[in-house]
C-alpha cells in the first residue's frame, strides 16, 4: 500500500476519532453531536464551514493555492442504524438500539483525515468541497441535500463516494462504470380475509393461508417474469399478523424490499406486484391493500469519472489492488441521488475479514482510515493537482 505519510502519522488520531463517533450513533437526521465533532474538526483544521442543509449535513470548502474556477465534491456519510450492538469493546456503542453497523463512522474519519491533510499544504488548483451528509440509512439524506440546493451552492465538475466492504481483502478496491449498486424501493401489503376460531378454519378467509402463497408467488417476479439477464431482488422481510393462539386473523402485513439495476426492471415490479397480490387473495376469497415506495435510484457510475477514480486507486493499492471492472451489488445507495445530479464515481473498499455490514458484531477496520484517507488524497491529485493528466483535468462537465 501506498500510504501518503501526512495520513500515516494521522493514523492514531483517526482511530481516536473513529472510536468517538463509534461510541456516541446517531441515526437519521438526528446527528447533532457527530455533524459538531466534524464542523469543529474541520474549522480547526482552516477550512470554510457551512452547516444546515438536511439539518444536520455539514460542508468544508477547501480552496488550493490557485483559483481556476474548477471544483469537486468528496461525500462521505454520518449516520448510524437501528441495532443493538453485541460487540464488547471498549468502544462499543453506549446508545441502546443504536450502533455504526456499516462504517459511516470510519468514513467520516477517513475524509477528516483528507481534509486535514488537504488543509496544511493546498498543492492543488480549484476547490474541494467535503461532503457530510446524514442520513443514509433509508432516509435519503443525500436527496435532501440536493433539493435543498446542495450543487447551487457548491458548484462541482464531479462527485465521489466510497463505501467500506467487509470480505474484500483490506485496502482492495472495486469499481465499474454503469450501474454499481441497485435501487430500493419499499412496499407493503396488507392482506384482508375474515377472523375465526382456529379449530374452525372453514369459517374464515385466512389471510395466514394468503400470505404464505404470497411470498412465494413474489419470488417469481426475479425467477420466472422479469428478464433473467436484468437483476431484480424481491424480498419479504416482515410478516406480521395474529395475536394469539387459538385466532385466525382478519388480516396479516408483509413489509420488504425491492432492488433492481435497470430503471426498466425496476419500474415493472410495482404493476407486477400488484397483479400477483390482487390475483392471489382474489383466489382465496380475500383482498389486499398496497403501499409501494420509490426510496433510492441505482447507483450508475460515469465513464470518465470512474477511470479517474480507479487510476487514484491504482496510486495507492498497485494494478492487482483494484478491480476496475467488478461486479454489480444489490444493496443500495442515495449517493445515488448526488450521481443523478452531477457526474462521479462510487466505489467500494476492502474492511477485510471482518463480520458483514448491518450485523450486530461488526465493527469498521481502522487499518482502513490511512488506505481511504490516501485515496481521497490521490483522487484530488489526480484532477486538481500536480498528477493531473490533460485527460482528468479535461473541462467543467455540466
Amino acid at each position: 500500500m501506498n500510504i501518503d505519510p501526512r495520513v500515516q502519522a494521522l493514523h492514531n488520531e483517526m482511530t481516536d476519532w473513529r472510536h468517538d463517533i463509534h461510541r456516541h450513533p446517531e441515526t437519521a437526521f438526528e446527528e447533532k453531536r457527530t455533524s459538531a465533532i466534524v464542523a469543529a474538526k474541520l474549522a480547526e483544521f482552516g477550512i470554510e464551514v457551512h452547516t444546515g442543509l438536511a439539518g444536520t449535513g455539514v460542508v468544508g470548502t477547501i480552496a488550493g493555492k490557485h483559483d481556476n474556477g474548477r471544483a469537486i465534491g468528496l461525500r462521505a456519510d454520518m449516520d448510524a442504524l437501528h441495532l443493538d450492538e453485541s460487540n464488547a469493546f471498549p468502544h462499543r456503542s453506549t446508545h441502546a438500539g443504536k450502533m455504526h453497523g456499516c462504517g459511516h463512522d470510519g468514513h467520516t474519519t477517513m475524509l477528516l483525515g483528507a481534509a486535514k491533510v488537504l488543509a496544511e499544504r493546498r498543492d492543488f488548483a480549484g476547490r474541494v468541497h467535503v461532503i457530510f451528509q446524514p442520513a443514509e440509512e433509508n432516509e435519503g439524506g443525500g436527496r435532501v441535500m440536493v433539493e435543498q440546493g446542495l450543487f447551487d451552492r457548491f458548484p462541482v465538475e464531479g462527485v465521489y463516494g466510497l463505501h467500506n466492504f467487509p470480505g474484500l481483502p483490506l485496502g482492495k478496491f472495486a469499481v465499474r462504470p454503469g450501474p454499481m449498486m441497485a435501487s430500493y424501493d419499499i412496499f407493503e401489503l396488507v392482506l384482508k380475509g375474515k377472523g375465526a376460531h382456529g379449530g374452525l378454519p372453514h369459517q374464515s378467509i385466512d389471510p395466514v393461508v394468503m400470505q404464505a402463497h404470497l411470498v412465494l408467488g413474489l419470488q417469481t417476479i426475479a425467477s420466472r417474469i422479469t428478464d433473467p439477464v436484468d437483476s431484480v431482488v424481491v424480498s419479504v422481510t416482515q410478516l406480521q399478523g395474529g395475536a394469539t393462539w387459538n385466532v385466525i386473523p382478519d388480516e396479516v402485513r408483509l413489509r420488504g424490499t425491492v432492488r433492481a439495476l435497470q430503471p426498466g426492471a425496476r419500474d415493472a415490479v410495482e404493476p407486477l406486484m400488484r397483479r400477483i397480490a390482487e390475483s392471489t387473495c382474489a383466489a382465496h376469497g380475500g383482498s389486499v391493500t398496497m403501499r409501494y415506495e420509490r426510496r433510492y435510484p441505482p447507483i450508475v457510475n460515469h465513464v470518465r469519472e470512474t477511470e479517474i477514480a480507479a487510476t487514484a486507486a491504482r496510486r495507492i493499492a498497485g494494478e492487482s489492488g483494484v478491480d476496475a471492472q467488478c461486479k454489480p451489488i444489490m444493496a443500495s445507495e442515495d449517493f445515488a441521488f448526488m450521481l443523478n445530479a452531477r457526474p462521479g464515481s462510487y466505489l467500494l473498499v476492502g474492511n477485510g475479514d471482518t463480520p458483514p455490514v448491518h450485523n450486530p458484531h461488526y465493527d469498521f477496520n481502522d487499518g482502513l482510515l490511512p488506505i481511504g484517507a490516501s485515496y481521497w488524497l490521490a483522487l484530488v491529485d489526480e484532477i486538481l493537482g500536480k498528477g493531473a493528466s490533460a485527460g482528468s483535468r479535461g473541462g467543467t462537465a455540466g
